[in-house]
């Protein structure tokens, strides 16, 4: 196997270490579970194209094509909380609030491809970067 060595092997180096396929993150109400438990904190992983084709053969998306983004959240959604498994039926039983912000953060985390934001301070318009990942509604 051959290594590629100095600069150029470096930078491959750091490339690869810097792609996040998973983000954490917190509801902000969060979803209670059949025996009242509450799970705030998940993960999500980066959709594959796969991801987002599948859920058009849905009969459910097909009929109601605001379904899609539960079936979708369904397929990303890694962890939440202590549950054992997460799907489309965990997700359509969210609060409103809870399915706006992953909505949200999938848009944040696929289509933008960073969770950092570059902002400025309304008084003394310094400029700066705040970390969107896990954050709650909110918050910066």
């Amino acid at each position: 196997m051959r290594r590629e060595g100095g600069a150029a092997g470096a930078q491959q180096g750091r490339q690869q270490e810097a792609l996040r396929t998973e983000f954490e993150f917190e509801l902000p109400r969060g979803f209670v579970d059949e025996a009242g438990t509450v799970h705030r904190t998940g993960a999500m992983r980066l959709a594959t194209a796969r991801d987002e084709l599948l859920p058009l053969r849905d009969i459910r998306v097909r009929e109601n094509p605001a379904y899609l983004s539960v079936v979708l959240l369904g397929r990303v959604i890694t962890r939440l909380g202590t549950l054992p498994s997460v799907h489309d039926g965990t997700v359509e039983n969210m609060f409103a609030s809870d399915l706006a912000f992953l909505q949200d953060f999938y848009r944040q985390i696929n289509a933008e491809g960073h969770t950092r934001a570059a902002v400025a301070c309304p008084h003394c318009e310094e400029s700066f970067e705040v970390e969107l990942a896990g954050s709650r509604l909110g918050e910066s």
